[in-house]
């Protein structure tokens, strides 16, 4: 009993010390640790603050300067397109038949000019602090007060509908295989980036137009939210005006398998 009695007391005494000492060792290890997590983050800073309100500012610019890019691009391939129109006229070989079944072909595929009476329309979103203008119609939510995808493809399309020619949303010329899409509150056609407000020109018999719009069941959505909200739709004729050709390329683009799966 007296050996046990004393047996006991040492190997307690053991683990506290063992304990002990691996306490310490852990906190040193902290410590280091975080020394060298501070120590990283001072040199990557170099000065500059690494944190920041909008963690996005760079993508957003880069969206916007590839977008800019984009557009020069574009009015290089429209250039080059025009030499090689000029230069096909030039070389002969073609009867008057099919040039003009050409010159027909090039018109339907948005690919040249247009010039005719048109139709303008101008939607944007509401002021940031709106509130309801109607009685009895509950505060607005973020989304009330933005312009939507849905909003634009009802224009466009009731501008279709109405014999529109041609369209040409903000300052691109619209074609067959072109989509509008938005992501939030941001236009994304054809490559480029686009911020309300949303300008789309029509041309055609603008009475046509008009009454496409007004009979559109979409439209008539949109315009009470228009009345309730302050969100913005003007619509004005224009005597004569020119559409762009589009620029863009007309290949299509579509996914394709991977060979051998």
């Amino acid at each position: 009993m007296t050996s046990t009695g004393g047996t006991t007391p040492t190997a307690s005494s053991s683990r506290s010390v063992h304990r002990t000492v691996a306490l310490r060792v852990l906190s040193a290890g902290v410590f280091a640790l975080a020394g060298l997590i501070f120590y990283t983050s001072f040199d990557t800073a170099k000065g500059v603050d690494i944190r920041s309100d909008d963690p996005l500012p760079k993508l957003s610019d880069n969206v916007r300067a590839k977008s800019g890019q984009n557009g020069r691009l574009e009015a290089q391939v429209a250039g080059v397109r025009q030499d090689v129109d000029r230069l096909a006229r030039q070389g002969g070989g073609l009867s008057p038949a099919e040039r003009a079944r050409i010159d027909a072909l090039a018109a339907a595929a948005g690919t040249e000019p247009l010039t005719g009476a048109a139709l303008d329309v101008t939607l944007d979103d509401a002021p940031p602090n709106a509130t309801a203008l109607v009685p009895g119609v509950p505060d607005p939510q973020p989304n009330d007060l933005v312009i939507h995808q849905q909003d634009l493809q009802a224009v466009v399309n009731a501008l279709w509908q109405g014999g529109a020619q041609g369209i040409r949303v903000m300052d691109q010329r619209l074609i067959s295989t072109s989509a509008v899409r938005c992501v939030g509150n941001t236009l994304i056609l054809q490559g480029r980036v686009y911020s309300p407000p949303y300008r789309i020109t029509a041309v055609g018999d603008r009475t046509k137009l008009r009454q496409a719009l007004d009979k559109s069941p979409a439209i008539q959505n949109y315009l009470q939210y228009v009345r309730a909200y302050g969100l913005g739709w003007k619509v004005a004729a224009q005597s004569r005006t020119t559409l762009p050709g589009y620029a863009g390329s007309v290949d299509l683009h579509y996914a394709k398998p991977v060979s051998g799966q």
